[in-house]
């Protein structure tokens, strides 16, 4: 039992080290886009999703993974 949970933290470990050089430290080269690197296309995309029409059901932000909600509350009184 021990050496399976040794097995499993040790991939985890080597994953981690693996992706660290690889995305973090550009391994094989490469830069990180503009798109990534600043906050003002994120907010111009998110404009233009939440602009386009919708013709049923609530109101949703189409990127929740962002916004961490996913219903948009609305004041109706």
């Amino acid at each position: 039992m021990a050496a399976k949970a040794a097995s499993i933290l040790g991939s985890f470990a080597f994953a981690y080290v693996c992706d660290s050089l690889i995305s973090d430290q550009k391994l094989f080269g490469g830069t990180t886009p503009r798109t990534v690197s600043t906050k003002d296309w994120c907010q111009e995309t998110d404009k233009k999703f939440q602009a386009w029409p919708r013709t049923a059901g609530p109101p949703v932000v189409m990127n929740p993974v962002m916004r961490q909600n996913f219903i948009v509350k609305t004041n109706l009184d």
